[in-house]
């Protein structure tokens, strides 16, 4: 089973959203919702324009766990959420599939991110790489792991530092300095 990796380097995330966004508006605001969130990509694709419009959080159940998550939507997101938002009804789903009125589903999803991740070099993607790009970027820049296995509702912060590549990180560098 192929393990997916957060996206480490932030030039290939601008990649990343400058082939989304020459793709499909929608296929960029789902990288840049997910990158921003850390929410479960089952999550993301239920959410209706009316969850994430004129509002300071992100209020679900969520899928896999049943537990009600309460999500701040910083500033430069409530721009994004306009932009995007700004002519659709309140009741659709917030990424539409553009046949019909139903929802892109998982499998459309990672189709979409790993035809963007195969034109800037990137493998090891799927969807979960989203939510571990988040937890990858928030603990690189807070430090606070405490906050971030709260955030993510695991278990015990080895499970979160494990999950954002961290002590995959951590190897790699004790392997790479290491020789007999």
């Amino acid at each position: 089973m192929k393990t997916v990796q957060p996206i480490r380097d932030l030039e290939k995330i601008a990649a990343m959203k400058q082939v989304l966004m020459n793709q499909h508006y929608r296929n960029y605001f789902l990288f840049v919702l997910g990158i921003n969130t850390g929410l479960r990509i089952s999550d993301l694709l239920t959410l209706r324009v009316g969850d994430v419009r004129d509002t300071s959080h992100i209020i679900i159940n969520e899928q896999k766990t049943g537990k009600l998550k309460r999500f701040k939507i910083n500033s430069e997101l409530q721009h994004h959420i306009s932009d995007f938002t700004i002519s659709k009804d309140a009741a659709e789903y917030l990424f539409k599939s553009r046949r019909g009125n139903d929802r892109i589903h998982r499998v459309q999803a990672w189709k979409i991110l790993n035809a963007a991740a195969g034109e800037v070099g990137l493998n090891e993607i799927g969807t979960h790489t989203l939510r571990k790009t988040f937890g990858y970027h928030f603990y690189q820049k807070y430090k606070d792991v405490a906050v971030l296995q709260q955030i993510f509702n695991h278990s015990s912060p080895a499970v979160t530092m494990r999950y954002i590549g961290i002590n995959q990180d951590i190897m790699d560098e004790a392997v790479d300095g290491f020789s007999l």
